[in-house]
């Protein structure tokens, strides 16, 4: 019971908020219609429990004005049903994608707001797949809980409805046993509910299993296919160290896993599937063992028996809702445990920045960037870099040196505010525009204006302005292919992948461009090229580079070098030292 409730208890968390959403009319107005529909079908099926006693004693009779009178009957009700059953599938896919397409909005806000989905990789959570829990997961989620909620809906209103027939068919058709009539009342619901408890017990003995197997499944298959998709992203370089034996075998090792737990999977199925089987087969005969030494007694006619076995069955089947419906509540209990999983990494990662100790971002009315007793640390606690009083002046050139595991491009991540792990405060110029330039950009799939202009929408800058931005960086043959459609970061060249975010930052024009080796790839009479243009077009723009080659230093104000020693060395070039020097932490 503990689990049921925890469980009912996050499956409200998180399908309460689009019912009270700015979409919760329409959503409560076809949940409103799908149950209507499902409670006029169970009402069919008790005007049909009704018909069927008229029926079969007007066929026991021989009364063909009454056989005839009851066909049309039939016919009126299975139209009303089958028009009923098509609208409530209808209304309930409706509601379905309304209710998917909000709560698919709703995860990637969260997942995407604020760096949540770089945090939550940092901190290496268990939370894995977020693809697949944004789409399977969601789809399902909404899907099953619907299907389930309604058939539980289905069963309880048929349990009151049949439950009455049942107890007075129990009185009509007394229980006969060796010749004697023996009057218990409403036996026939005693033995449905007898029968139910039992099937439900061992049910739930047999299939329990199931839950971690398919939350396992679940986990297996979205592994298998996210390195799947990392073979494809990387197929160059997998083929330029003749690594497809290599990724063969590891792919089919987690293939392994996924076909491991199925067959756990298979096993627990079958056991389940015979219990399950043979408890429904029985429960076809089990009526008429019950009542047909009363029809044989002559006390009850065929009608009485045949809506007596109905309502039995009716009564069990309610009864009984979690033996047939066990497999898919195991499935629905594993992805309500997988999306609450993801809930729960999403937070942790999106509160990072608000736990004690974390590094601070803040706004404020001056001209520079100012870190203020910043410490930035690794994942695990271990200072990496320390700065008492430092400030990025506006504007200056400065140039980030070091060895590799320094912390340069951690340092970037603090003052972007991405990289919660450490203490202090970066303050950032109210109002700033900061760009951070990595050494791989990234650009999405899609039209290649789009992808340059990124992240941007598409349309705030002309073709014209696009077009001028790449001749200036270097790339005279993609501008004129702005329209053309592709995978930008696997058609170009790593060296054309970053002129394109030179053009971009050209573009958005920033007040603070960091640049994490992103010219790396250039040779140097090109780079040397572009830091002019940057210098000529960006004049008021700070730039702050990370790079290695002696040749950058011509191109800035101020060099740091840091070192895994803990020693910073600060050089002043063409203006002021600055205020105070960074310190790297032992």
């Amino acid at each position: 019971m503990k689990n049921i409730s925890a469980t009912l208890a996050i499956v409200w968390r998180i399908a309460a908020p689009y019912f009270r959403s700015e979409d919760k009319w329409a959503g409560r107005g076809l949940l409103a219609a799908v149950v209507a529909m499902e409670l006029a079908l169970v009402a069919i099926d008790v005007l049909v429990n009704q018909w069927q006693n008229r029926f079969y004693s007007a066929l026991q009779t021989s009364d063909w004005d009454n056989f005839v009178r009851e066909i049309w009957i039939f016919i009126a009700l299975a139209f009303t049903y089958i028009a009923l059953a098509v609208y409530k599938l209808y209304l309930n896919q409706w509601l379905q994608i309304r209710w998917r397409q909000w709560l698919t909005r709703h995860y990637l806000g969260e997942w995407l707001g604020g760096a949540t989905h770089y945090r939550m990789q940092l901190k290496g959570d268990a939370a894995d797949n977020p693809d697949q829990r944004i789409t399977e997961d969601v789809k399902n989620f909404v899907e099953q809980t619907l299907t389930i909620g309604l058939g539980l809906l289905s069963s309880i209103v048929t349990l009151f409805s049949f439950v009455i027939i049942l107890w007075g068919l129990s009185n009509a058709a007394p229980l006969r046993l060796f010749g004697t009539d023996l009057m218990i009342p409403g036996y026939l619901c005693w033995g449905a509910l007898i029968y139910a408890i039992f099937g439900t017990a061992l049910t739930h003995w047999i299939g329990a299993p199931l839950v971690n197997l398919n939350f396992e499944q679940q986990r297996y298959e979205a592994d298998f296919r996210f390195n799947l998709v990392r073979v494809r992203e990387n197929s160059e370089q997998i083929a330029l160290l003749r690594g497809e034996g290599a990724e063969r075998a590891r792919l089919l090792d987690r293939f392994g896993f996924v076909i491991a737990n199925w067959y756990g999977i298979m096993s627990r199925t079958k056991r389940l599937t015979a219990f399950t089987a043979s408890y429904q087969q029985a429960a076809v005969i089990f009526p008429y063992v019950l009542v047909a030494p009363a029809f044989f007694a002559k006390k009850i006619q065929l009608g009485d028996m045949m809506q007596t076995a109905s309502a039995f069955s009716s009564v069990q089947g309610a009864l009984s809702f979690f033996v047939t419906a066990y497999r898919s509540l195991a499935e629905w209990r594993s992805i309500v445990a997988r999306l609450d999983g993801f809930e729960m990494s999403v937070e942790s990662a999106a509160n990072l920045p608000a736990r004690e100790p974390a590094i601070a971002l803040e706004v404020a009315g001056g001209r520079h960037i100012d870190l203020e007793q910043l410490c930035v640390n690794l994942p695990n606690g271990t200072p990496l870099v320390a700065a008492k009083a430092f400030t990025i002046q506006s504007p200056e050139r400065v140039l980030v040196t070091g060895p590799s595991g320094s912390g340069k491009s951690t340092l970037f991540r603090a003052i972007a505010g991405i990289w919660p792990f450490g203490t202090g405060t970066v303050v950032i110029p109210a109002k700033a525009k900061l760009m951070m330039l990595p050494q791989r950009p990234y650009f999405p799939v899609g039209v290649l204006r789009d992808a340059v202009v990124y992240p941007a929408a598409p349309g705030a800058f002309s073709a014209a302005q696009v077009h001028d931005a790449l001749i200036a960086v270097g790339l005279p043959d993609l501008a004129g292919r702005l329209d053309e459609d592709g995978h930008w970061n696997r058609m170009l060249s790593l060296g054309e992948q970053q002129r394109l975010g030179l053009a971009r930052a050209l573009l958005h024009a920033p007040d603070y461009l960091f640049l994490d080796e992103a010219t790396a790839s250039l040779d140097e009479p090109s780079e040397a090229r572009l830091y002019r243009l940057l210098a000529e077009k960006l004049p008021q723009a700070t730039i702050v580079s990370i790079g290695h080659r002696s040749t950058l230093d011509a191109f800035h104000t101020r060099k740091v070098a840091l070192v895994k020693d803990g020693a910073i060395h600060v050089v002043g070039r063409g203006r002021e030292p600055v205020e105070a020097e960074p310190t790297v932490a032992p």
